[in-house]
């Protein structure tokens, strides 16, 4: 038998990331609910996940943003209690407290890609995918796409009957947050530092409202006033695209040098004090995650593999299984 360093040096680079995804892959997935499965639609759906991929593809090949969002999206909906899709349910009567309205919940947005994804396979196979394997699905080829990585992700979640609005400020964390508390927030959810350290990395995409990063910028009266932890050229940029009094109509790039790549630009960026929310900014220099940062910043591989563990440890969060919940005919709607 060969030993674990021939093997190694006999593999192909992209044949040596995808051991180390899939390595990832199975540590995360020991101690976890087995209700989960890769491939668990092979059966009964066999197309739902290409319907996905195509349908995904097809929007980001479009819209780059529309990835970042989807990411996003996943990520929102199961730091709230779950991975339930509760966060696609629209406000009803029967359903008053919806997520995607909360103000803890700005800028959401790829709800079409889902819409699309699950009309096509509904005609495909009534009442089979949930929306909440839907969403991460097409998390993972936002991935794909706009990273040009992947990795498995077991199906079998079901979709939540409500939607937990007033949940919303207690469990997604600030763009202010210090380490400590998010440290704390993502242990309580079973998500480790490293597991933290290495979702942040999703920053290297996507858009971030300008009331969320105003205080780097001026005082209260206005004044430009740069956060010192800000590179000052950047922090110039920044006012450019958002003057003093901007609202969530007015936005900026998290990654202001690629940010159409998911890639390792953003912890580089943050080497640089460019780091646009002070929350992503400190995990550079704080002695928990500095490290962490700057083994990132070096090794785009190590970062894909922990970033894809972190994904499918991320979407086993709170599931609902078996005969919980419901499979949405609708994915704004309970049925």
């Amino acid at each position: 038998m060969k030993s674990k360093c021939k093997m190694e040096s006999d593999l192909s680079g992209e044949a040596k990331l995808m051991v180390l995804l899939m390595v990832g892959i199975v540590m995360v997935s020991k101690g976890y609910s087995q209700d989960l499965k890769v491939g668990f639609y092979s059966e009964t759906c066999p197309l739902a996940e290409s319907i996905v991929r195509a349908t995904v593809a097809k929007a980001v090949a479009q819209n780059p943003g529309m990835g970042a969002g989807l990411i996003r999206m996943h990520f929102h909906d199961c730091i709230v209690l779950g991975c339930d899709a509760s966060i696609l349910l629209d406000r009803t009567p029967q359903n008053p407290d919806s997520e995607k309205d909360s103000p803890g919940n700005p800028l959401l947005r790829g709800f079409e890609i889902i819409d699309d994804a699950k009309f096509e396979i509904e005609s495909q196979c009534p009442q089979t995918v949930s929306c909440a394997d839907i969403l991460a699905f097409a998390a993972r080829d936002s991935v794909a796409t706009l990273g040009q990585f992947t990795y498995a992700v077991p199906g079998g979640r079901r979709d939540s009957l409500v939607s937990h609005g007033t949940n919303v400020s207690d469990n997604v964390p600030f763009p202010t947050s210090d380490i400590g508390f998010l440290v704390q927030h993502f242990e309580d959810r079973g998500l480790s530092l490293r597991d933290m350290v290495a979702l942040s990395g999703a920053h290297s995409i996507g858009r971030t409202g300008c009331p969320e990063f105003s205080d780097r910028l001026f005082l209260n009266n206005g004044t430009e006033n740069t956060d010192p932890s800000l590179d000052p050229t950047f922090a110039t940029i920044l006012r450019e695209k958002c003057p003093f009094g901007s609202g969530f109509d007015k936005t900026a790039d998290l990654d202001n040098v690629t940010p159409n790549h998911l890639d390792v630009q953003f912890f580089e960026n943050l080497k640089n004090k460019m780091g646009v929310l002070s929350s992503d900014q400190a995990i550079a220099t704080d002695p928990l995650t500095a490290a962490t940062v700057r083994r990132y910043q070096r090794n785009r591989t190590i970062w894909m593999r922990d970033f894809s563990a972190a994904m499918v440890k991320m979407g086993k969060l709170q599931v609902l299984t078996g005969t919980q919940g419901e499979i949405r005919k609708d994915c704004h709607l309970r049925n």
